[in-house]
């Protein structure tokens, strides 16, 4: 009883560290991205990252080699929660402000959900929908109130709107590997595969990357991002959902948008009108509904 109860604080403890780096995370990336293209950035960033965790995982869990029938999966679960969604979040971030970054991806939990339900893991339920409706109803008021600011764009909000709509399919659609497969490993494999599918996506864009002209600080950011929001966030957003459940763990985005909304205001000097206010809290109260058990 009492070694269930210290598993558990470790896995709360991992996910709250997981949280504030997912939350700081936002601005790390809009700091890099400012000198680094975004895509050999999200390439780099995550090819070297899932290379981290499975030097890890050679280390702690030799035994847990990947299988020749999983091979497919794996890929799918990279191209999902790493390619597409990392590919599309980091050009969305450059074209949009670090607050509405976060509050837009808030909707990840409503998109896990309708996967879940595609899948037959949940039922449809009214007060889902409603939640439903409600979230895309605070989208709107964000974006549109963050139109009338500088640093803000459409195609970036739908970008990062985009984004959220793959990593709530990433966390749900790795439920099925972690049957099988430790945390570590559904991290790692997937993370190394869809950091390399990212390259042929990045190739035009190396031209214009010169390492010699990129400010520390950028550096600095980069490191930040690739340590501490890809290497252990990811591990240990894993290791939440194969503990407690792809429906409680999304429900951590909620601290992730708090945090990642007051990095921007604080670090960046962000303006937060009342139109994205009002937005924030339709958008939340709809993500609360939607996933209210």
């Amino acid at each position: 009883m009492k070694r269930r109860g210290r598993t558990s604080l470790l896995v709360e403890g991992s996910l709250l560290l997981t949280v504030f780096f997912f939350g700081t995370n936002f601005v790390a990336v809009k700091l890099a991205v400012e000198e680094i293209p975004p895509l050999p950035f999200a390439a780099f960033r995550f090819t070297l990252a899932g290379l981290l965790l499975w030097g890890l995982l050679r280390l702690l869990e030799p035994e847990s080699r990947l299988r020749r029938g999983d091979l497919l999966p794996m890929l799918g679960l990279g191209v999902v929660g790493i390619t597409l969604t990392q590919s599309v979040f980091t050009i969305g971030v450059s074209l949009t402000t670090a607050s509405n970054t976060a509050l837009v991806y808030t909707t990840s939990p409503v998109w896990g959900m309708l996967v879940g339900m595609a899948l037959g893991l949940e039922r449809p339920r009214l007060r889902g929908i409603l939640g439903l409706a409600l979230a895309l109803s605070g989208v709107g008021l964000i974006v549109r109130g963050g139109l009338e600011v500088s640093g803000t764009s459409l195609v970036g909000d739908l970008l990062i709107l985009a984004a959220a709509v793959c990593w709530g399919s990433y966390t749900m659609l790795s439920l099925s590997l972690l049957r099988g497969y430790t945390p570590l490993a559904v991290t790692a494999y997937p993370m190394v595969l869809g950091g390399l599918a990212i390259f042929p996506l990045a190739a035009f864009q190396f031209p214009s990357l010169d390492p010699g002209g990129v400010a520390a600080e950028a550096w600095a950011a980069a490191a930040y991002s690739l340590l501490f929001s890809s290497a252990f966030g990811f591990a240990g957003w894993v290791r939440g959902v194969s503990h407690i459940g792809a429906n409680r763990v999304l429900v951590y985005q909620y601290l992730v948008t708090l945090i990642g909304v007051a990095s921007g205001i604080v670090l960046l000097g962000e303006s937060f009108g009342p139109s994205r206010l009002l937005g924030a809290l339709i958008l939340l109260c709809g993500v609360y509904l939607a996933r209210r058990q």
